[in-house]
């Protein structure tokens, strides 16, 4: 199924891709009631990673944000195989973000905002959510960004 959130993707030369498959004992994504939780997002694309490193050594703010935009893409497959239709989603709730940070590093919040943005631009109002930007030594595969996220959806 196709909507007005796969419209605005569209417009900004995306599309939802496919679901990406769990690397260990898990689901890409959960509902319970209301809300859909997402695993950790890594930012794969056609099964690899773009990029790997810490943000502020061998991968720069800029390219963390970009790949911040793919683990928010890949969130939105995963709510989409569990609800069918992102029209449904009500509300982007809660965005938690880790970014495997160079010591010196502080741009954590930057960096996320690849996604934080990716969400207001397909929902609009309902995409403005509450955020945690986490610093971490080193994250699954050597990723540079990972995102995990929250939404309402509207009732079955």
């Amino acid at each position: 199924m196709s909507g007005e959130a796969e419209a605005a993707l569209a417009e900004l030369g995306l599309t939802v891709p496919q679901v990406v498959p769990p690397l260990a004992a898990y689901q890409p994504a959960v509902r319970t009631g209301a809300y859909v939780y997402t695993a950790g997002q890594l930012p794969m694309v056609d099964g690899e990673l773009p990029l790997t490193g810490k943000v502020g050594a061998e991968v720069t703010p800029e390219e963390a944000k970009d790949l911040a935009r793919v683990c928010a893409l890949n969130a939105l497959a995963a709510v989409k195989s569990v609800i069918g239709d992102l029209d449904r989603v009500e509300r982007v709730v809660k965005v938690v973000g880790f970014v495997a940070s160079a010591p010196d590093f502080t741009g954590q919040p930057a960096v996320l905002n690849g996604a934080s943005e990716l969400f207001g631009k397909v929902f609009g109002d309902k995409g403005v959510h509450a955020r945690s930007a986490v610093g971490v030594a080193v994250l699954p595969l050597d990723a540079p960004v990972e995102i995990e996220i929250q939404v309402e959806v509207a009732a079955d």
